[in-house]
């Protein structure tokens, strides 16, 4: 019975490590962008729905496979915000290409959002598959 309460613990404090990472990335990433996704979600911005949510997954990959992999709480927030800062700099390389992406989005742009959200995705796929080298 002690091993299945101390397996809950250390779930619920992996979960909550998690949860508090996720909330971070999307303040961040909704910070580090030039348009307001949440408020064009609210507005029914499709495209926006869309690019938030592959670049949200694209973070959750790696952040799992930290998850797994990390000897340490330590290790696993530094590797959260590791995922972090690639799905930041993945917005900005899109960004790049594509000058007005933001603009785009706002305006329910479809191809711009799924360019944003495929590259956002493979970067997480790639981090992950990094982080188990």
């Amino acid at each position: 019975m002690m091993g299945v309460v101390s397996n809950l613990l250390s779930f619920l404090l992996v979960f909550a490590l998690a949860a508090g990472l996720i909330g971070l990335y999307l303040a961040v990433y909704t910070f580090a962008t030039a348009h307001n996704e949440f408020a064009l979600i609210r507005q029914n911005v499709i495209a926006a729905g869309t690019a938030l949510g592959f670049s949200l997954v694209g973070f959750a990959l790696p952040l799992s496979s930290a998850i797994v992999h990390a000897r340490t709480y330590a290790d696993c927030i530094v590797w959260g915000l590791v995922a972090l800062v690639v799905q930041i700099l993945v917005y900005w390389i899109v960004r790049l290409a594509i000058p007005d992406l933001s603009r785009r989005i706002a305006a329910g742009e479809m191809a711009s959002a799924l360019l944003l959200g495929a590259a956002s995705l493979s970067a997480g796929i790639v981090n992950a598959a990094s982080m188990t080298f």
